[in-house]
């Protein structure tokens, strides 16, 4: 019995002195920037890429890239490292080096990680792992060139206060010629990922203890996030080139976001992302706002992304997910053919539990009525005032079901087409959007470009979830269920759920692809000619594969290419040339003159790689569309945007599609006209290509979904894959109408 005693109370003082050591953090670290591999690319894959990417015209070559990319320096990529979240560990910024050379082989990248969650300690590591990415390569003709950045995550709880988030790239990466510091974006953002993070880091105590395993990656969770609690706020009304480096600035709308780049002075691109994206965009968010001159600047926002893993913000659709009255009230709006809104499912929901439960259909009419009301109020937060409801019975509501793999609960007037239908009217002459059109990963696990290969959904998409149903049931807690809908107004302590409950991420699993690529007309390979390209938007964006695309206006001798602006009166002539994507072989290169391990390209290649046949993808159509923006306040944007405007049927052929055409009614009309193209290639698998993947009637109304968790309700290795139509987006040709 005394033994017994003994083991008993050796065992006890062994547990208080593992429980002191989780309450004082003894175990957690700082993680670093890690160390990337010292080598470049083999010379043979790089002139192989050179002479592929060859431009049509023979003076410049196709360089791609991803200008949007995170790492575990980022709060919400190392949330989804942890393992109750499916993830995999650290990924720091030598990952994403390694990852873009020697997995994706790609020609340049940004590391963009959310300004909000970092400190001097890390921008100062960035910069230098930075450095040491390029290190390897000869400046004159790179292997791959990085460039620095940082992500301004703006979030407003109403649309008026809602600017959506920016990228912003910078060309240099010497010391005095990047900023001191990073700037955030003030409110919502800062808040979450800075204010209250320390605090509710703490809650994953208990769960280092259950998962004693993996103990160290919560304690360095708790550790980053005291970092970021603990760092100094700048001091406000001092200018951004005048701050010290040891503090932390933000920015509170775009319009002080570009002061302070004008006052920094350095040579900066900005590109607007995610701005369709309705995880977190208020309903009745739109574009509009910034078109007031202060709170858009050309010579720095001169780029807009139309696709990442969060999906398409391209196409503009005449729906809305909730309508706003002239006094600013919000409202549900009816069903149309190609879109159910969220809120008027809540109340078809309520609806059918209410007849369920006996009462009268006037009752129920009522009770659904008052559903769809609570979903409104609530704005990205109105699922929660259905109680009890499976993810399931949402259906399809709030997406766009004729959109090209939409992003989720899609806002149409945040998309690229609604960008460059509108106009300002403030002053003399019409103030409008003037961008060219990028795509990337937004990837939170430090691989850029993941998409040359549709494969390893957890590793090349942005899924997460729970790592089991006890997990889940913290993360994703359920109401139960009645027969009326719930006012979060009236109920503050369910109103203030936040983090997981706050947002639909179950659902939003199924919308994560392995993003798009960024594409550049370049003059040559160098930092300099890629910078020039970005410059002139001589851009384009893929969903992900390598497709070659040419753009150009013809005038006589004259050839203007995709992102020009030209004034003519004359009837535009346009030539356009495409080439599909190569198919790719398993495996990797050799990289065996290279010093990079084959373990290393086991844990971030998982073994595959950007791997060219020689054969190609065939391109099968070309798509034109043409918007003549508004010149008139309240001009309708149905009948500007000609969305298809020009078809053109393409053979199969290695060598590409080639199309030449005009435009007959320019002179007619006689108004300015912006036109871009869609290169669109022969269907084949796609990660989440068909979103929820839905069971129609005969109607056409989705009836099923079948979701692709990012949890064990679907299996890891079921990546989910639907045919699918790659494309790629030109940058538009603006032509304004000559008044002489």
């Amino acid at each position: 019995m005394r033994y017994i005693y003994g083991l008993f109370g050796t065992i006890f003082i062994i547990f208080g002195i593992y429980t002191a050591g989780i309450y004082l953090d003894l175990y957690g670290k700082l993680e670093g920037p890690g160390d990337s591999v010292d080598s470049e690319l083999p010379r043979s894959l790089v002139l192989q890429k050179s002479v592929a990417q060859e431009s049509f015209n023979k003076e410049k070559q196709i360089l791609f890239g991803d200008t949007h990319v995170h790492t575990t320096y980022s709060t919400d990529a190392f949330l989804w490292s942890l393992p109750i979240l499916n993830g995999e560990g650290p990924h720091p910024i030598s990952d994403a080096c390694d990852f873009a050379r020697f997995c994706a082989n790609l020609d340049f990248w940004v590391s963009t990680d959310h300004a909000e969650a970092l400190t001097p300690r890390k921008w100062k590591s960035i910069k230098d792992a930075i450095r040491q990415c390029n290190k390897p390569a000869d400046p004159q003709d790179p292997d791959l060139v990085t460039f620095l950045g940082f992500e301004w995550t703006q979030v407003g709880s109403i649309a008026e206060d809602h600017y959506g988030h920016k990228n912003v790239m910078f060309r240099d990466i010497e010391e005095n010629k990047v900023p001191k510091r990073p700037i955030g974006a003030g409110g919502i953002a800062t808040s979450g990922m800075r204010g209250t993070l320390p605090e509710q880091s703490k809650q994953l105590r208990p769960v280092a203890l259950l998962d004693f395993e993996n103990r160290h990656r919560y304690f360095n969770f708790i550790a980053f996030s005291d970092e970021l609690g603990n760092s100094q706020v700048c001091p406000e009304g001092i200018p951004s080139s005048q701050l010290s480096d040891d503090c932390y600035e933000s920015a509170d709308t775009p319009k002080e976001l570009f002061t302070k780049l004008r006052d920094l002075n350095y040579p900066a691109i900005v590109i607007p992302h995610g701005n369709t994206w309705g995880f977190y965009t208020p309903p009745a968010s739109s574009l509009d706002k910034q078109l007031i001159s202060e709170f858009n600047d050309d010579n720095l926002q001169i780029l807009f992304e139309v696709m990442s893993g969060h999906g398409n913000s391209e196409e503009y659709r005449p729906w809305r997910a909730l309508i706003e009255d002239d006094q600013g009230e919000l409202s549900c709006p009816k069903p149309s053919k190609d879109y159910l809104p969220s809120c008027w499912r809540a109340g078809q929901i309520i609806e059918e539990r209410c007849i369920d439960n006996g009462f009268s259909e006037s009752e129920c009419s009522i009770r659904a009525e008052e559903a769809r009301q609570n979903y409104a109020a609530m704005g990205v937060a109105g699922h929660l005032t259905v109680p009890g409801v499976e993810i399931e019975d949402w259906l399809d509501s709030g997406q766009c079901r004729d959109c090209f793999i939409p992003s989720f609960n899609y806002r149409p007037a945040g998309s690229a087409q609604y960008g460059l239908a509108i106009s300002n009217f403030d002053q003399n002459k019409p103030i409008r959007f003037n961008f060219g059109f990028i795509a990337s990963s937004d990837n939170h696990r430090a691989r850029p470009g993941t998409g040359y290969k549709e494969i390893n959904r957890f590793v090349t998409t942005e899924a997460n979830g729970p790592s089991d149903e006890f997990i889940g049931d913290i993360l994703y807690p359920v109401d139960q269920a009645t027969d009326r809908s719930i006012d979060l107004r009236e109920q503050p302590l369910l109103g203030l759920r936040t983090g997981f409950g706050s947002f639909e991420a179950e659902r939003e699993a199924s919308f994560f692809t392995t993003g798009g690529l960024a594409a550049v007309h370049s003059s040559g390979r160098d930092r300099n000619s890629i910078w020039e390209g970005l410059r002139n938007k001589e851009t384009y964006g893929t969903s992900g594969d390598r497709i070659l695309l040419w753009f150009d206006l013809v005038q006589g001798e004259t050839i203007s290419p995709m992102g020009s602006t030209v004034t003519q009166t004359s009837n535009p002539v346009f030539r356009i040339k495409a080439v599909g994507a190569f198919e790719q072989k398993p495996g990797c290169p050799d990289y065996s003159a290279t010093n990079i391990t084959q373990e290393h390209l086991e844990r971030i290649c998982k073994n595959e790689c950007y791997n060219p046949s020689d054969r190609r993808k065939n391109i099968s159509k070309i798509e034109v569309v043409k918007i003549t923006p508004q010149i008139t306040q309240n001009e309708p944007l149905e009948s500007l945007i000609k969305d298809t405007w020009k078809t053109f049927e393409c053979k199969p052929s290695q060598e590409g599609c080639e199309v030449e055409f005009f435009d007959s009614e320019f002179q007619s009309e006689g108004r300015d006209s912006i036109y871009y193209v869609r290169a669109i290639q022969e269907p084949s698998p796609v990660i989440n290509g068909g979103n929820l993947r839905c069971s129609y009637d005969e109607n056409g109304e989705c009836i099923k979904v079948n979701i692709c968790y990012g949890d064990s309700r679907t299996d890891k290795d079921d990546d989910c894959l639907s045919l699918s139509e790659e494309r790629a987006w030109s940058s538009p040709i603006y032509i304004n109408f000559s008044q002489i």
